[in-house]
């Protein structure tokens, strides 16, 4: 009965009835890798993604397709490196259109932090990313959760394409999409008895997303 005469109290005040308005579909965008497109839908335009996992199991393969594409798509992109570990030559190799692409080149994970804040702010971006991919897990943990929101907070209503890498997830709830990638196989070429080429890496991307958890697995090629 509370719930009925603070409903009609309400309808008074706004001079009309109440109505549920379902939350807006979210825009979304390819990786560019097919199996995680199945798994996730794509990546959402306007929220924080991240993409985390230990070296060699696939997170900057992933990240430079998310570039490629974006670049492919002619929008300019942000990567905002906090331990200078970027290596132009090998995303040209994936990709990467690099006269589309700011490389920030930042000293350590707080000043990177501050640098994707600004960028965001500045707006024009399809995607900015905050690689800490090479950031001891430890000084990743520093930055705080009210730093990740106030980069959700920032990047909400915008087009712009949030990614986060790291060892770990540091953003936690903030994160609207979450990939986890981890090391599953390597294929090797070549013919019996030669030396063995390293062709790529079998990874695995599970995604945590409105409690629905999915998993597919790809190949990163080894850079």
């Amino acid at each position: 009965m509370m719930a009925v005469a603070l409903k009609k109290q309400f309808e008074s005040v706004l001079g009309g009835p109440l109505e549920w308005q379902a939350r807006p579909a979210l825009d979304m965008v390819p990786s560019g890798v097919q199996e995680v497109d199945d798994a996730t839908g794509g990546l959402p335009r306007g929220c924080l993604t991240e993409i985390v996992g230990p070296a060699s199991s696939g997170r900057t393969s992933l990240l430079l397709s998310i570039l490629a594409q974006a670049t492919a798509r002619d929008e300019i992109c942000a990567l905002v490196d906090a331990e200078d570990a970027f290596d132009p030559a090998s995303a040209a190799a994936a990709g990467v259109q690099l006269e589309r692409l700011i490389w920030v080149r930042s000293r350590g994970a707080e000043p990177a932090l501050k640098a994707v804040d600004l960028l965001i702010q500045g707006g024009g971006f399809g995607v900015v990313v905050l690689d800490l991919g090479d950031t001891p897990p430890a000084a990743a943990r520093r930055i705080s959760l009210t730093s990740w929101f106030r980069l959700r907070r920032a990047v909400e209503h915008t087009p712009t394409v949030l990614v986060a890498v790291a060892r770990q997830s540091n953003a936690r709830t903030c994160a609207s999409l979450m990939l986890e990638c981890a090391c599953e196989r390597a294929k090797w070429s070549g013919a019996p008895r030669a030396s063995r080429l390293l062709r790529g890496i079998g990874a695995r991307a599970t995604s945590t997303k409105r409690n629905i958890v999915c998993s597919s697995v790809f190949t990163a090629v080894a850079l």
